[in-house]
C-alpha cells in the first residue's frame, strides 16, 4: 500500500488537478497548515484524510512533513507538493517496484519544472526524494532538505516523473528568495562563510544550473534561471556573514 502525502497552505489553485492525479492511491493524507481559501473543501471532496498543522510563523512545509508522514497509515508514503502532479507511469513504476524485495527503502524521483512558461528541456532532472518506507523516517525542518530514511536509496528511472506546475515570475521569486535564505540561516549557523565565498558559491551554483545541470538547453530561460540562482547563494552566503557579525558585536 501507498500513501500520498501532501503538505498544504491556500493551495487551492492546483489541488484539484493534484487530487485526481493521486486518486488511485491508497490513501491521501492532506495536512494542511490552517489555509483560509476552499483548500480544504476541495480535499473533503476527494475523501482525503485531513490533518491540521499549526501555521504559526512558519515560511515553508518542511516543519510540518515529518508530522504528516506519522499520520499517513501504509507502509510506503509518497511526498508531493500542492503544485506537483504524479503521472500514471510514475504511479504504475512505484506499485511495480514495492513488490520486489530487493526495492529500496527510498527513491528519489525525477521533477520536470517550469522555466518561465514553459516545461524545461534540461536533460539532467531535479531529482526529489519523495518515495519512502514511512516507519523510521523524519525530515529536517528546513527549507531545501530531505528526509533521514533508515535504509538504500536510489534513482528512479527519469522517464517517471512528477510534473510541477509552478511557474514562478521573477517577482515571486525574490519573495520566496528572501523567506528562504531566512530559513536557511538557522540551518547552516555553524558554516563559517569567508569573504571569498560570496564570489565562488554564486559561481559555482551559476555553473552547475547552467552547464552542468543543462539549463543552456533552455535558451535564455535557462540563463536567467541560473543568474537567479546564482543572486539565491550570494544573499544567502550574506545573510549568514552578516548573521556571524551582529553575533559578534
Amino acid at each position: 500500500m501507498i500513501s500520498v502525502v501532501i503538505n498544504t497552505y491556500n493551495a487551492e489553485k492546483h489541488l484539484i488537478d493534484v487530487l485526481e492525479a493521486a486518486k488511485d492511491f491508497d490513501e491521501i493524507v492532506i495536512c494542511d497548515m490552517e489555509s483560509n481559501d476552499n483548500t480544504i473543501e476541495i480535499a473533503k471532496k476527494y475523501s482525503c484524510k485531513i490533518i491540521t498543522f499549526p501555521k504559526q510563523n512558519h515560511k515553508s512545509a518542511e516543519p510540518a512533513r515529518t508530522y504528516a508522514i506519522q499520520n499517513a497509515t501504509s507502509k510506503w508514503v509518497l511526498v508531493v507538493d500542492a503544485d506537483e502532479i504524479i503521472t500514471t507511469g510514475l504511479r504504475q513504476y512505484l506499485y511495480e517496484r514495492i513488490k520486489d524485495v530487493n526495492c529500496p527503502a527510498g527513491l528519489y524521483i525525477a521533477r520536470r519544472n517550469k522555466v518561465f512558461g514553459k516545461y524545461s528541456r534540461d536533460w539532467s532532472r531535479d531529482y526529489q526524494l519523495r518515495f519512502f518506507v514511512r516507519k523510521g523516517t523524519t525530515w529536517p525542518p528546513y527549507v531545501h532538505t530531505f528526509p533521514q530514511i533508515q535504509g538504500i536509496v536510489e534513482y528512479a528511472p527519469a522517464c517517471y516523473q512528477l510534473l510541477h506546475l509552478a511557474d514562478v515570475t521573477t517577482a515571486q521569486w525574490i519573495s520566496k528568495m528572501n523567506e528562504y535564505t531566512d530559513n536557511e540561516i538557522v540551518k547552516k549557523a555553524n558554516r563559517n562563510f569567508g569573504i571569498a565565498a560570496l564570489f565562488l558559491r554564486p559561481l559555482w551554483r551559476f555553473v552547475l544550473s547552467y552547464f552542468i545541470r543543462g539549463g543552456f538547453c533552455n535558451g535564455r530561460r535557462g540563463l536567467l534561471q541560473a543568474i537567479q540562482w546564482a543572486i539565491y547563494q550570494q544573499v544567502l552566503v550574506s545573510k549568514i556573514i552578516e548573521h556571524k557579525c551582529r553575533e559578534s558585536v
